[in-house]
């Protein structure tokens, strides 16, 4: 019975082959998803050309338009060109047009001040190694 129930079962799977394989022909290509991480930036700021209206991170020169938002990170206001400081930190996301031209669509300025110190690693503090000693 079981030999009987392998045989019926190849049988069906050579006679729908071809079906499978000329489906395959008929679809169209596979595409892939953009990568998400190439629309983005983060870096240290080696020069701005505000004439140019453009801000340079690893060796790219990332180009600033009307559209583009610009925001400080210190207070999340507003910023302009002129905020971009060379040796600071930016981030933000770009478009790249057919010419290989960066053009910024968002971009924050600047290290974030305040927050927590620490950044919840949970490491001892001083008064707790005082503390262990003593005893």
């Amino acid at each position: 019975m079981t030999r009987m129930i392998r045989i019926v079962a190849c049988v069906l799977a050579l006679a729908a082959l071809p079906a499978l394989l000329h489906a395959a022909e008929d679809a169209p290509a596979a595409t892939t998803k953009p990568d998400k991480s190439a629309d983005k930036f983060y870096g240290t700021i080696s020069a701005v050309d505000k004439d140019a209206k453009t801000f340079t991170i690893d060796n790219q020169v990332y180009h600033v338009v009307d559209t583009s938002q610009m925001t400080k990170a210190s207070d999340d206001s507003a910023a302009t060109l002129a905020d971009a400081t060379v040796g600071q930190p930016a981030r933000g996301s770009f478009t790249k047009s057919a010419d290989g031209q960066l053009t910024v669509t968002k971009v924050r300025f600047g290290k974030k001040t305040g927050g927590k110190s620490g950044g919840g690693k949970g490491g001892k503090k001083k008064s707790d190694s005082a503390a262990t000693t003593q005893q």
